[in-house]
């Protein structure tokens, strides 16, 4: 592509030169000039670029953040494209006989250079993102989308694959490669390899228009979390200390002047003046703005957006043979279909309304004395904490000056010791980073005494940072690329303290900070011979991580790092047992909460037609389920970045119970042999299931751990509700 463009560029110059020459010569000679210019100048363009390089340093090289721009974005993308493509065409049209080592060996091996700017790219938009980062990304994104496009819709490429599976079982292959093999024919199939020329060109324009979307639909929500509601202190009767900090540090930064807080548009610090702020209007206000981010008529609305990727999944599905988008994506997935998803979401729903439904006969008892005849949205959090209190003595912001963020990461680091050998030390400081608050740590493996690579932890909320917390990595290793150090991060969105002051945080963020833990455990301990085994299925995924959150109320745990942050006198026993009694607390509105999220989004993929008034699908599928009025999607359609920021997550929201059944029969295991730290039961968890990767199929992988299916009677137990009979 950009050889191309250079090629346009010097030709007419290389006629010109060529001039005393017959036609047909002067014409060869400057297309030999042009070229050879052309592949000068791309040389230089490359050399020049920072993002294209290889990374150097430790730990198998790393990012060096020092060196990157924004200006380096566009020659970037253009070079490294251009060179994957290139890569592609190479192994498509080799003119070999197909074998695993030149097609299947090859393309596992390809797109190295993309893969590096993708990273770096991808710290733009999720962490670093201003409206120069929003451009780049809408007018990148597309052509990435079309470069895969390319790459699975090559038919010379496909012939190729589908070659060597349809000898597949007289190749002599290892289970691995057999794996990799069916996988990569079967993903080329679901995404088009048998179309015709029409059918394909339709799904890259689909493809292609998505990707427009999906990066339109980001930056619209990033915009409405970066707004803030200006405040008093009189107005911030009950709001907790460290709230309060934050909004004040926000309005000096902002210059809102002298007695004015803001208080930001995200969940880290909606949530907290939900739960404590005796301001009923403030509640409300706060509320709105939250889940109204999206829906507002204006220019950060999403609902269009919205509503025309339905319709493009749909036909897009269509185009591919399958009866919705649902259905297509499922097909990759442990659930299979998407009727078998809405069975468990239903199995458990009815009693999680049953739940809420008592949660709020409780909280009444308080909102009468307080002149109320219902609970509202807004009040919920609000009088839980009440009940929480006035049932168990018990209140998170009791809980907080334990859950101190430093001590949590310790002891998240020394839990995954005890379990696993993962040992990391804090080098921070020692490599570059995308962000001064980023913090790094070296990681090894004590039982074998092997690198396992970087950790760069991002802790805190900022402007251009998109909400919620998230696991990736720059680099994962393999066999077949030399096991080279992995190169993981974590992100969190804590409220960072002033200056000399301790991050507390709350018992949920505690359980967060864990989870995405989990994840980064997951792929250090991964130990596959292909690249394209590392990851896992999406209904498998969220697996590892919500089993790592069990860990974060046993006691080695509480007694060694659950710390006052003023005394340092570990958890008082009375205290941990408040927490134990409470354990089942609120659990029908955190269910229900996510659920109908999971629930609206499955029916909303399931719709063949895919032609949707998007609030007014919302509100009719949460009235066809019985959402309880008193309560909220966790992420209503207009701000909901797990489904329209990508395809990843759609249809496939389900995933995080369906992960969590098998994680209530897992951490079952360690409860039945007696001690969370069980070594034997964590070697078999870290034998059978995390270091496998997606090299074995996940269910009969579970099967080897637990010698059974996971039983969804731990999950209903775990929350509280009436177990199958």
């Amino acid at each position: 592509m950009l050889k191309k463009i250079l090629f346009a560029g010097v030709a007419p110059l290389a006629l010109t030169a060529c001039g005393t020459l017959g036609q047909d010569a002067a014409i060869a000679t400057a297309e030999s000039i042009a070229v050879a210019a052309a592949d000068q100048l791309e040389e230089a363009a490359r050399a020049s670029n920072p993002m294209l390089a290889e990374w150097t340093g430790p730990y198998g090289g790393v990012p060096q953040w020092q060196l990157y721009s924004l200006d380096q974005v566009d020659g970037a993308y253009a070079i490294a494209i251009s060179d994957y493509l290139a890569e592609i065409d190479g192994i498509a049209n080799n003119p070999d006989a197909p074998t695993y080592a030149n097609t299947i060996d090859a393309l596992e091996l390809s797109g190295k250079e993309l893969d590096r700017v993708n990273s770096i790219f991808g710290i733009y938009t999720s962490n670093l993102s201003n409206d120069e980062v929003q451009a780049l990304d809408a007018k990148w994104s597309p052509k990435l989308s079309e470069a895969d496009d390319k790459v699975t819709l090559n038919t010379a490429l496909f012939q190729r694959i589908k070659t060597l599976y349809d000898n597949r079982a007289s190749l002599g292959l290892t289970s691995q490669q057999l794996r990799v093999l069916e996988r990569r024919y079967d993903y080329y199939v679901r995404n088009g390899a048998n179309l015709d020329d029409a059918g394909k060109a339709k799904l890259s324009a689909y493809n292609s228009r998505l990707a427009e979307l999906f990066s339109e639909f980001s930056s619209r929500v990033i915009k409405d979390e970066s707004t803030y509601i200006t405040v008093t202190e009189a107005e911030l009767g009950g709001v907790t200390d460290d709230i309060r900090s934050a909004a004040r540090a926000l309005a000096e930064a902002e210059g809102l002047g002298e007695g004015k807080y803001a208080l930001k548009n995200t969940r880290s610090i909606v949530d907290p003046v939900l739960s404590f702020s005796t301001n009923r209007d403030l509640r409300q206000r706060v509320w709105e703005d939250f889940v109204n981010r999206g829906d507002n008529g204006g220019a950060t609305d999403t609902n269009a957006i919205i509503a025309e990727i339905v319709k493009i999944r749909a036909d897009r599905a269509d185009l591919l043979g399958y009866e919705s988008h649902a259905a297509w994506r499922m097909q990759d997935t442990m659930a299979g279909t998407p009727a078998r998803a809405m069975e468990l979401m239903m199995k458990v729903w009815p009693a999680a309304v049953a739940r809420v439904d008592e949660e709020v006969a409780d909280m009444m008892v308080f909102a009468r004395k307080d002149g109320l005849t219902e609970i509202e949205p807004w009040d919920y959090r609000f009088y839980m904490e009440k009940v929480r209190k006035a049932k168990y003595d018990l209140s998170q912001d009791e809980l907080k000056p334990y859950f101190v963020l430093d001590n949590m990461v310790k002891g998240m680091i020394w839990s995954a010791e005890q379990l696993y050998g993962i040992k990391m030390v804090e080098n921070t400081g020692a490599v570059p980073v995308f962000h001064p608050d980023v913090r790094t740590f070296e990681v090894t493996n004590t039982r074998t005494g092997e690198d396992i690579g970087l950790f760069y932890f991002d802790t805190y909320a900022r402007d251009g940072k998109r909400s919620g917390a998230w696991m990736n990595s720059f680099r994962v290793g393999s066999k077949l690329t030399g096991d080279e150090p992995g190169l993981f991060t974590n992100n969190n969105n804590f409220n960072k303290p002033g200056p000399g002051e301790p991050v507390l945080i709350s018992l949920d963020d505690t359980q967060t900070l864990w989870h995405e833990f989990g994840h980064a455990i997951h792929y250090m301990l991964v130990d596959v011979d292909y690249p394209s085994l590392i990851g896992s299925q999406r209904d498998f995924v969220e697996y590892p991580s919500q089993v790592n959150e069990n860990w974060v109320l046993t006691r080695p745990v509480l007694d060694r790092f659950a710390r006052h942050y003023q005394t340092g006198e570990p958890m008082p026993d009375e205290l941990v047992a408040k927490i134990e009694a409470s354990d089942t607390f609120n659990q029908g509105y955190e269910t229900v909460q996510y659920l109908s999220s999971a629930l609206v989004d499955m029916m909303l993929h399931t719709d063949p037609d895919g032609i949707v008034d998007v609030d007014a699908f919302e509100k009719q599928a949460l009235a066809k389920i019985g959402m309880p009025e008193e309560t909220v999607m966790r992420h209503r359609l207009p701000q909901f970045n797990h489904l329209f920021t990508s395809d990843a997550y759609s249809a496939g929201y389900y995933s995080y119970l369906w992960s969590e059944t098998m994680d209530a029969d897992t951490w079952a295991a360690f409860e039945e042999a007696g001690d969370p730290y069980d070594r034997a039961t964590a070697d078999r968890f870290r034998i059978f299931l995390l270091s496998t990767g997606n090299a074995t199929d996940r269910a009969a992988a579970y099967r080897e751990f637990r010698g059974r299916d996971p039983d969804v009677n731990a999950l209903l137990k775990r929350r509280g509700f009436p177990v199958e009979e």
